[in-house]
């Protein structure tokens, strides 16, 4: 007998949903860097929308992606007024090295699967 045997159609079995955790991080990570930050957004959208509903951990790890990146364009929005001032520079590399960090966490804390809420973020999507 299988570990999935008895699952609904649609679920995931526990290692592949520490899988879909850590590539919930993962991908908008590489996103952020390939693209300048902005593709980084929609990875974590797409994520979030295809495991949303099935598996509590992989849910939660793409919610939190979703966060940290919803979080991260608005701090990057109040910047662009702010570069007029010199201040904007300076805090838009900070939510961007933030968002780096925070999604290389949870991509590690998502392999190893221990459930993680990253800090100074939004608590936008659940």
């Amino acid at each position: 007998m299988t570990e999935n045997q008895y699952a609904r159609p649609g679920d995931v079995s526990p290692s592949e949903e520490r899988t879909m955790g850590m590539l919930a991080h993962a991908i908008p990570l590489v996103a952020m860097v390939v693209s300048a930050g902005l593709l980084g957004f929609v990875a974590s959208l797409i994520l979030y929308l295809i495991y949303k509903d099935r598996g509590p951990f992989a849910r939660e790890n793409a919610a939190n992606s979703l966060n940290i990146q919803i979080t991260t364009g608005i701090v990057l929005l109040i910047s662009i007024p702010l570069i007029l001032v010199v201040v904007g520079i300076f805090t838009a590399l900070a939510a961007i090295v933030v968002a780096f960090v925070l999604h290389l966490l949870g991509a590690l804390k998502a392999n190893r699967g221990e459930w993680w809420r990253p800090p100074m973020t939004l608590r936008l999507v659940h």
